[in-house]
């Protein structure tokens, strides 16, 4: 599970989106998509560091110009998530 999210900028046209961590750490993020699993939407980010780490987080649209990112509460829905995103990028490699 991830760490608490302090803030979140979104820059529209690159989809790039800065999470801001209680730790004071930031770290700039493309959106790879966004998902449902049981009536719930997330959200995967990866970040731009070179790595081939994905964030999930919980998803709210709030307005066609707002959304909201969650925190996962537990750790059986973040494996559902991820499970779940792991088949998606999975039939996209078909």
């Amino acid at each position: 599970m991830a760490e608490d999210i302090k803030n979140v900028n979104v820059e529209e046209e690159e989809d790039i989106i800065t999470l801001e961590f209680d730790d004071d750490t930031a770290v700039d993020c493309y959106v790879m998509g966004t998902f449902e699993l049981d009536g719930k939407e997330y959200i995967a980010l990866a970040p731009e560091d070179g790595t081939d780490d994905v964030y999930i987080y919980g998803y709210k649209q709030v307005s066609d110009e707002e959304f909201e990112i969650l925190e996962i509460e537990t750790e059986e829905e973040f494996d559902a998530a991820a499970a779940e995103f792991d088949a998606i990028m999975a039939e996209e490699e078909e």
